[in-house]
């Protein structure tokens, strides 16, 4: 049976009609998320009801495979943000248990019927929800005639970038955007969101060394399980004062100084002094400039940090980002 913690979270969003649902995960709402949710709010505007999502948090594979380290590419709050600015109605967040995972694909549609008066589910065609998968399209549909829902299968948005002949019709995935940030490879990435890739945190103290170059950097705090690009320094906008302000964003070690082990995330605004801790800061990424390099001395980092400024502006405006 479905959990009363499950039952309590759609209850808190259930509308006053009937509605049109896709569930998933959509970690990064990338752009083949978007596809499907527009279709969502298509379907609910031809029927007559509520567009709505029902998302997992934390992921599955948190809880039916823990030993697996996953990084995630928005935080559960931006998730949210991104998906209500997607047009929905309703985003329901649903907390994924041990106990939920074991819950039969026809329970938890039940629930979804007695809860949210679930009247069409939109999902791809390789979905599957409920204990082992078991809730595949043919199932879904059977459960659909005995209570009282239709389920439309759309086709993905496929991913036109890839290199080799096999792939050049995968479908867009989360998996993919991750290992694009790995490499760095930001322009793939930001094509696959159909957005910038950007974090944000709050800003905390650092060691200043970068104030005491010349080159003052906030520090931004962000998650443990929150994906980054690979190590190296960025052109990024620094959204701060209600406008985008070219920046330019190291991602690494600092092993100029070695005396940080951890990974940080460090943002110099260009042509701002003003200061910034304890302002949550959101910085969206254009392209990478460089890689981590170890400097021999204060003289040859503070020449390079020059350079990425200068770089950094020009990658900006090459993007139509900036004037």
């Amino acid at each position: 049976m479905p959990t009363q913690l499950a039952r309590a979270e759609l209850r808190r969003v259930a509308p006053q009609r009937p509605t049109t649902i896709t569930i998933g995960v959509f970690d990064g709402v990338h752009r083949g998320h978007v596809a499907l949710l527009r279709r969502v709010i298509d379907r609910a505007a031809a029927n007559g009801s509520a567009a709505g999502v029902v998302t997992f948090h934390p992921h599955p594979q948190h809880v039916l495979r823990p030993d697996v380290p996953l990084s995630y590419l928005t935080s559960l709050e931006d998730r949210l943000s991104l998906l209500t600015e997607a047009g929905l109605e309703i985003v329901a967040p649903i907390t994924f248990t041990s106990e939920l995972s074991q819950t039969d694909a026809g329970d938890f549609v039940r629930l979804l019927v007695e809860e949210l008066r679930l009247t069409e589910l939109v999902t791809g065609p390789d979905f599957a929800l409920g204990r082992q998968r078991g809730g595949d399209i043919a199932t879904l549909r059977a459960l659909g005639d005995e209570l009282g829902f239709r389920v439309t299968v759309i086709d993905m948005v496929r991913d036109g970038g890839r290199n080799t002949e096999d792939d050049a019709d995968a479908k867009i995935s989360s998996s993919d955007i991750r290992d694009g940030l790995a490499a760095g490879d930001v322009a793939r990435v930001n094509d696959l969101l159909g957005r910038r890739f950007s974090l944000h945190g709050p800003v905390v103290r650092g060691q200043e060394r970068g104030r005491g170059i010349g080159f003052p950097t906030a520090n931004i705090a962000v998650g443990p399980d929150q994906a980054l690009p690979a190590t190296g320094v960025y052109a990024t906008l620094a959204s701060l004062d209600g406008r985008l302000r070219p920046s330019a964003t190291n991602i690494g070690v600092r092993p100029t100084f070695d005396d940080h082990p951890a990974i940080t995330v460090e943002c110099h605004i260009l042509d701002y002094e003003a200061g910034l801790y304890g302002r949550d800061l959101r910085i969206d990424f254009v392209s990478r400039l460089r890689g981590e390099v170890k400097f021999e001395g204060v003289e040859a980092l503070t020449s390079q940090l020059a350079r990425d400024c200068r770089d950094a502006r020009a990658a900006i405006a090459a993007a139509g980002d900036w004037p």
